[in-house]
């Protein structure tokens, strides 16, 4: 296999370096300016550590709450970004791209001790299954790659969040900038220190990506999901597709991930 030329990173908020409570979450936290310096800081060591390790063609997603976290005139000049609203693909033209890096991710909802840990909508969602296996953000964003026959090298966050990663990816390479003290609490790294274990993660993931595969799923792809209020089941009228399992949970299914996961909003 050719080196790895066209990189594509996903970018979440909880997961991102420095990153210890929902206060600093745009938009409403009342420190977000500090979480947005925090993830466009995190891009721009990601996106020079892919450039230095060879990459020609870096895009990067900012996918937290409506994608528009990152502060966009202190973003490094060597990717191109996607903002805001993508219509109904939550990967925006990734056939374009050889791999994909999932930066400042969480782990799933119901997770002890996980910084942060919801799946989708805190609040609203409670658990996800896809095809009977429970996943959370990291494992809906890493068979949504694997649909587009695009592997997930590299994931960085907490430690429930490597850990997570590593259970159902062992092959990814995880960087771990901070340990989850609970829902509101993380022992983290200084900035030097998490600029590092990010630059290490990525060089692992340049030099193992050949070994790497996709993320597949059978078909169709069927997401069971969860709600925490009976309030918050949709309305089955009009959708063929959607099962209401009992007072709170239902199901989709779609041709692909992209489209089952879309159904469930």
């Amino acid at each position: 296999m050719n080196s790895l030329k066209n990189v594509y990173i996903m970018v979440d908020c909880e997961g991102i370096s420095g990153i210890w409570h929902g206060m600093q979450l745009p938009p409403k936290g009342h420190r977000s300016e500090e979480g947005r310096r925090c993830m466009t800081r995190d891009i721009n060591t990601v996106v020079a550590a892919c450039l230095a390790c060879g990459a020609e063609k870096i895009a990067v997603r900012d996918c937290h709450g409506g994608g528009g976290t990152a502060i966009w005139d202190e973003l490094s000049e060597g990717a191109e970004y996607i903002m805001g609203n993508t219509g109904e693909a939550r990967f925006y033209d990734l056939d374009a791209y050889d791999a994909v890096i999932l930066l400042g991710y969480h782990a799933m909802a119901g997770t002890l001790g996980g910084l942060l840990e919801h799946s989708d909508s805190p609040g609203v969602i409670q658990h996800y299954w896809l095809n009977g296996l429970e996943v959370g953000e990291i494992g809906l964003d890493a068979f949504n790659a694997g649909d587009h026959g695009k592997p997930v090298i590299m994931v960085s966050g907490d430690d429930y969040t490597c850990a997570e990663t590593s259970a159902l990816m062992p092959w990814a390479a995880t960087a771990q900038v901070k340990k989850g003290l609970g829902l509101f609490g993380a022992q983290l790294l200084s900035v030097g220190a998490a600029k590092a274990e990010l630059e290490r993660a990525v060089a692992d993931a340049f030099a193992r990506w050949a070994d790497m595969e996709p993320l597949i799923c059978e078909k169709p792809a069927t997401i069971r999901v969860e709600v925490t209020n009976r309030s918050s089941l949709p309305w089955v009228a009009g959708k063929p597709y959607l099962r209401i399992i009992n007072g709170n949970t239902f199901e989709v299914d779609g041709d692909t991930v992209n489209e089952a996961f879309f159904r469930t909003i």
